[in-house]
């Protein structure tokens, strides 16, 4: 069954308001720290920050929330001093898009940094305004020997994992600023709706995991108000806020925005949920997802209402942002002989190929939220991603990525890079057609990253289809090792802009790095 999220239209009716609990929480700068709520009176504030989302050479998403209605306005210069600023007038935010908003820049300057402030003013007396909240970023060059470099992971407070102030919160996020990329992709799990923060877990070696709670996060989420409230969640972390101001993000989803291994017409077994039809809870996360992040596609003005999209960063490099739970068949044994739904839907595989024959970049990364070789179950007999444990010949959702493959090859596409999170632990598989079942294709390289606030787990089994040779692992032996325990994994992608040659870093958190490998430019496979 293919399944097309609905885009809710932004009307302005029965819509529940965000949690106090969390907008107190947030009110101070400290992580944990209570304070009162918002006032009701005085001018609005912005104090969830700032992001910005899919910057090009000459374009940027500035997202912001406020505290009440009120107008967004945003100013961009050149310089810190905002001289010869360029003011944007942006949407009036409300309870309807529970008070955040977001404005497009277009007509930037390739190559440069931008200095921007977000302004909240009174809907009723523009002269009432709130404190800005500043931000930078840099648009993606025009010239080739600029170079990239950018990060990637995913899996954000996962399995019970959530903002421990005891350790500083997601330190993680201030190390991954302090590299200063050129943006950040996040491969999926951007929250866990279905995992429940408890204000204290205890660890096997006796130490207590302590966690900043919100009322939100008691329960699985089922309604908007509280898929809302979990996107709020990770944003009363102070090392997210920063990051956000000074790192754009790429941005795609995965199973836990909405619930665990979850597909379209899905029917939940679960007393957890009184919603049952997942359908209707993917509608209401898909909702919050658009309202809490700056994504191109799900902007009101871009009129296409999907997760899929190309973001292109200069000459260098394309992103090719896949959705592979949107569309998907449903889990199961996955040995179908015919599958032309698979993980993408049909329309979604014809839309890459077509973009993929069509970009002029150098290097071609794929974004998928989900491995290729790596057996993800669900339950005692189903699988949740492309993989299904048989070493064979294509079979399942693996006959849609042959077909894809197959098509890179026949095409003669280079510089095909796939990154992916989602496994809870960092690896590296290059995939070769000698080592194959399936041989039509030509070798390629896939990378992990993952979790950044979440529990790590043991290595999954490789499935030998597409002849997946694991170059690289790092994980653990045991199920769920807290963030306390073991350091959180992103990775660091750094293309030359003299040579071309693309240099993939999987990296632990405290500056290690597990793994590096340079890919040289122009070749279909590497």
């Amino acid at each position: 069954m293919s399944y097309r999220p609905r885009i809710p239209s932004l009307d302005r009716r029965g819509v529940l308001r965000g949690s106090l609990v969390a907008s107190a929480a947030l009110a101070l700068p400290v992580v944990g720290a209570a304070a009162p709520a918002f006032a009701l009176s005085g001018r609005p504030r912005a104090a969830w920050g700032v992001q910005v989302g899919d910057v090009t050479a000459s374009s940027a998403l500035v997202w912001v929330r406020s505290d009440r209605p009120a107008r967004m306005v945003v100013e961009t210069s050149a310089t810190e001093s905002f001289r010869r600023a360029r003011t944007w007038h942006g949407p009036l935010v409300g309870s309807d898009t529970d008070f955040t908003g977001t404005t497009p820049l277009y007509g930037l300057p390739p190559g440069e940094q931008v200095h921007y402030r977000v302004t909240l003013s009174d809907p009723e007396d523009p002269r009432r305004t709130g404190e800005p909240v500043y931000g930078t970023f840099r648009t993606a060059p025009a010239r080739r020997r600029d170079g990239v470099r950018f990060l990637w992971s995913g899996d954000i407070a996962g399995q019970g994992w959530g903002i421990n102030p005891d350790i500083g919160g997601y330190v993680v996020y201030d190390e991954m600023r302090r590299l200063d990329p050129d943006f950040f992709l996040c491969s999926g799990d951007n929250i866990y709706a279905d995992g429940v923060i408890e204000p204290s877990v205890p660890l096997p070696d006796g130490r207590v995991w302590r966690n900043v709670t919100t009322a939100e996060k008691g329960k699985v989420a089922e309604t908007l108000a509280e898929y809302r409230g979990n996107f709020r969640y990770n944003l009363l972390d102070r090392n997210l806020r920063d990051f956000n101001a000074q790192v754009p993000s790429i941005v795609q989803w995965d199973d836990h925005e909405v619930r665990n291994n979850w597909y379209p017409g899905q029917i939940l077994d679960d007393s957890r949920y009184t919603e049952k039809n997942v359908n209707v809870l993917a509608d209401r996360s898909m909702r919050a997802f658009r309202e809490y992040f700056p994504v191109s596609t799900l902007h009101a003005s871009s009129g296409e209402g999907r997760m899929h999209r190309v973001v292109r960063h200069g000459p260098l490099l394309d992103v090719f942002v896949l959705d592979m739970r949107s569309f998907r068949n449903a889990n199961s044994p996955g040995r179908q002989p015919d599958d032309t739904t698979g993980i993408l839907g049909a329309e979604q595989l014809s839309w890459l190929k077509h973009e993929l024959s069509r970009s002029r970049a150098v290097w071609k990364v794929i974004a998928a939220d989900m491995p290729l070789g790596l057996v993800v179950t669900d339950g005692a007999t189903d699988f949740e991603a492309v993989a299904q444990g048989d070493p064979g010949a294509p079979l399942g959702r693996e006959l849609q990525i042959a077909e894809l493959l197959r098509y890179i090859k026949h095409r003669r596409i280079t510089g095909t890079v796939w990154l992916t999170a989602d496994v809870h632990y960092t690896s590296a598989q290059h995939y070769e057609p000698e080592r194959a079942a399936f041989k039509d294709f030509a070798p390629f390289w896939e990378f992990v990253s993952g979790p950044l606030a979440a529990g790590q787990f043991p290595a999954n089994a490789l499935d030998a289809t597409f002849g997946p040779d694991r170059v690289f692992v790092r994980a653990p032996d045991r199920a769920n090792v807290s963030p306390m325990e073991s350091p959180q994994f992103f990775g660091e992608v750094d293309i030359d802009g003299g040579s071309g040659e693309l240099t993939v870093r999987l990296r632990a958190q405290g500056g290690s790095v597990l793994f590096s490998k340079v890919l040289q430019p122009g070749r279909v496979g590497q």
